[in-house]
């Protein structure tokens, strides 16, 4: 049974920040309410209120909203009009499909003086005859019933004829009442049966287990569990069957046994759901013969990096933004990390072993992502290899570049003292100063001798010391027949 709360009322009044004394509008439709109580007590200044589709039986404690001006009772089990007297301001009032079929009811609302809509459809008293003139005549002020306008000339018929239509209600609402009475007591004679054949199912299955020893009881349990499932759901499917199947009348009983009928599958299905989440085996991350499985129970996104740099292993988990650092527990091992988010378990295999004592974890400050570093056990010492190899590299090519250092020097003079001689030799044959080469008529980068090298071109000794490479250029290379020796 649903009853109206404080808590209930606070969460349908978020439109007006949670305060309740202050309410003007609430709607508390499709709530499977039972009784109507607490709200003249709590918002006192209700102009609208709605509940419709409910399982109210009767009006009540409504009659201090004085502020009152539309009521929406539609889709109830109300059987008569009553306690709205003390709504002043009541203008529109909604009784659609219930089951009013106390017409003479309606008399209480002469009171509401400002009531101009009333709505009645779907109710056993509409099936009445002279329904409408009865409901003109009675209520003076209503300006519209069931969604048609009375006019003037209705509304002076239904006075002329009112006794005798009154007469003719006052008969047929006792033949109503009569016929509510046997309804009620088949729905009730109904309802014992029904209980009388639970217990007896009961009794039948306490007498079924307490002939079994213990140990059938085990065995039964164990291994016939998915029997007994398929036994129960085919039990099930033939009584909603034959509940659905089983013509009813439409009566405040039968709508109320239906709703707690749907609420007793609906229950009994939630229970075999919870028992099968707490039967259901834990998830297997190591398997029998030792191998580690790849688990993903949270959903999260996650990234492995190898930083081949530091030589270590980068796992980047994406945790939630904001949930508590406590609620996650890291556990790095030599082959595989496992984390736990809120107990559930990610696991992953690592591509090489990492050295767990000295791994690292930590949250990033802005997307709140775990970072998990992993130094891999296997050192590979690569900075040190590429420092001496280019060490190596460097001493061999040094007198190659202090060579091409003297070699770019193309103006002013060269010490060939200070040059050994072999080098001296290698830089003549291979790249000449750019200024021979142009004299005659020569490529810079061409792999053939150059010409001034065949013309017998020859070098000054080493007595004087210096060579001016001038001098070649303008020709007197020939008349002074200098010789380097050793060179040429």
């Amino acid at each position: 049974m649903v009853r109206i709360t404080e808590d209930l009322i606070r969460r349908r009044a978020e439109h007006n920040d949670c305060e309740i004394f202050s309410l003007e509008e609430i709607s508390l439709h499709q709530q499977e309410i039972e009784k109507l109580e607490y709200l003249d007590k709590w918002c006192r200044d209700l102009k609208i209120l709605y509940l419709q589709n409910n399982l109210i039986p009767k009006i009540e404690n409504v009659g201090k909203l004085k502020k009152l001006e539309y009521l929406n009772v539609a889709l109830n089990n109300i059987e008569r009009i009553e306690n709205l007297e003390g709504c002043e301001e009541l203008k529109k009032l909604d009784l659609t499909a219930n089951f009013i079929g106390e017409l003479s009811s309606i008399e209480t609302l002469k009171y509401n003086i400002h009531l101009n809509e009333l709505f009645l459809v779907g109710n056993p008293c509409t099936e009445f005859e002279g329904y409408r003139q009865y409901v003109v005549a009675t209520l003076h002020q209503l300006k519209c019933l069931d969604s048609k306008e009375i006019e003037r000339s209705e509304r002076i018929q239904a006075l002329q004829n009112y006794p005798e239509v009154k007469q003719k209600i006052r008969e047929q609402e006792r033949a109503y009442l009569l016929k509510r009475a046997r309804e009620k007591e088949e729905a009730q004679r109904r309802l014992q049966e029904r209980k009388d054949k639970k217990e007896k199912q009961m009794k039948s299955k306490l007498g079924f287990d307490s002939s079994e020893s213990l140990k059938n009881k085990e065995n039964h349990q164990a291994e016939g569990d998915r029997e007994q499932e398929t036994w129960r759901t085919a039990e099930d499917d033939e009584e909603d069957r034959r509940f659905w199947e089983e013509p009813t009348p439409y009566t405040p009983e039968t709508r109320l046994e239906t709703h707690r009928y749907i609420e007793e599958k609906r229950r009994a299905k939630d229970n075999t759901r919870e028992s099968k989440k707490r039967e259901k085996p834990p998830r297997t991350l190591v398997t029998a013969e030792g191998k580690v499985l790849n688990v993903n129970v949270p959903k999260l996104h996650f990234s492995l990096k190898d930083d081949e740099e530091n030589n270590q292993i980068i796992l980047d988990l994406a945790v939630y933004r904001h949930l508590d650092t406590s609620l996650l527990d890291v556990d790095v091992q030599p082959t595989y990390i496992r984390v736990l988010v809120k107990g559930k378990p990610f696991q992953l295999v690592l591509p090489e072993e990492v050295k767990p004592d000295i791994s690292s974890a930590k949250r990033s400050q802005t997307t709140g992502h775990l970072v998990v570093s992993m130094p891999k056990a296997k050192e590979i010492i690569l900075a040190k290899q590429k420092v001496s190899t280019s060490v190596k590299h460097s001493d061999c090519n040094t007198p190659q570049k202090n060579a091409r250092r003297v070699q770019r020097r193309t103006l002013g003079h060269v010490s060939l003292t200070s040059v050994p001689r072999k080098i001296m030799e290698q830089i003549l044959l291979e790249d000449p100063p750019r200024s021979l080469l142009e004299a005659h008529g020569e490529q810079r980068g061409d792999s053939r001798q150059p010409a001034w090298f065949h013309q017998g071109l020859v070098l000054p000794d080493q007595s004087r010391g210096l060579l001016w490479w001038s001098d070649y250029i303008s020709g007197r290379r020939k008349s002074n027949g200098y010789h380097l020796p050793g060179l040429l």
